[in-house]
């Protein structure tokens, strides 16, 4: 299936996330904040942060269900952009891609963690031409019995 939203997801977040933020999470302290996201956000079985291997030039990070894997240091948005990832992932590898129900859950994030103006930031994801379900789910497998 393909990712129609991915280019529009990542030129947005390059013109109007990640000048609004500058920091950067250590890998080191990225386990006990992906621990605590996910605890908020009720649920259980956080995935495990690794390491991205050094021969993966062509990306930030990436996340699946299980597993979130990063750099040695990655900003915030971008560690928040593979939460969404892993919260829109079902155990048995389903992705909703950078689809409206990753992108609500996105902008939830953004929203909580980063104290971006929600109406701002998801006027701004319209604007960029960005599909948002608004009634997503925050973990759309959390209702699948495993």
């Amino acid at each position: 299936m393909a990712d129609r939203q991915r280019s529009r997801v990542y030129a947005w977040e390059d013109r109007a996330i990640s000048p609004r933020d500058a920091s950067i999470i250590a890998f080191p302290a990225a386990q006990g904040i992906v621990d605590a996201i996910w605890s908020e956000m009720g649920l259980l079985y956080p995935p495990r942060v690794e390491r991205l291997p050094f021969q993966a030039r062509c990306r930030i990070a990436d996340a699946d269900r299980l597993t979130i894997r990063m750099p040695q240091t990655i900003p915030s948005w971008c560690l928040l952009h593979e939460v969404a990832h892993a919260m829109t992932t079902t155990i048995d590898g389903h992705s909703d891609g950078h689809g409206s129900a990753f992108m609500n859950v996105y902008l939830d994030l953004l929203v909580r963690y980063l104290r971006l103006n929600a109406v701002d930031v998801r006027l701004d994801a319209v604007r960029a031409g960005l599909k948002i379900c608004s009634g997503a789910s925050k973990a759309f497998f959390v209702d699948r019995q495993y």
